[in-house]
């Protein structure tokens, strides 16, 4: 049995692939010329619509919108700074127990 090999399309493939179906308009064409299924180019579509710039993260990287992203950043942010507060109040324990 032949298995297809899965053919990767970079970020940038995929915007102009968007951006070229926007403003020539007939997608089904577009992706004839491109090599790729109408299908694929609709979700790229439909991904570029819902997350513009944070579209196409790459292999296994979250799709996120600017405020899902700063969401992340922001929690990442208040985790470690929970963390080095933990660390601080275990070395001040420490510390107060050897100058008894």
């Amino acid at each position: 049995m032949m298995t297809q090999e899965r053919t990767f399309y970079d970020r940038e493939f995929k915007q102009k692939a968007v951006e070229l179906s926007y403003a020539r308009g007939n997608t089904k064409d577009i992706a004839k010329e491109l090599g790729i299924q109408p299908e694929l180019l609709y979700r790229w579509r439909r991904e570029f619509k819902e997350y513009e710039n944070n579209s196409f993260p790459g292999k296994g990287k979250p799709k996120m919108t600017d405020l899902e992203r700063e969401n992340a950043r922001l929690r990442k942010e208040l985790r470690d700074a929970k963390m080095e507060r933990d660390i601080l109040k275990k070395a001040v324990s420490i510390f107060s127990r050897s100058d008894g």
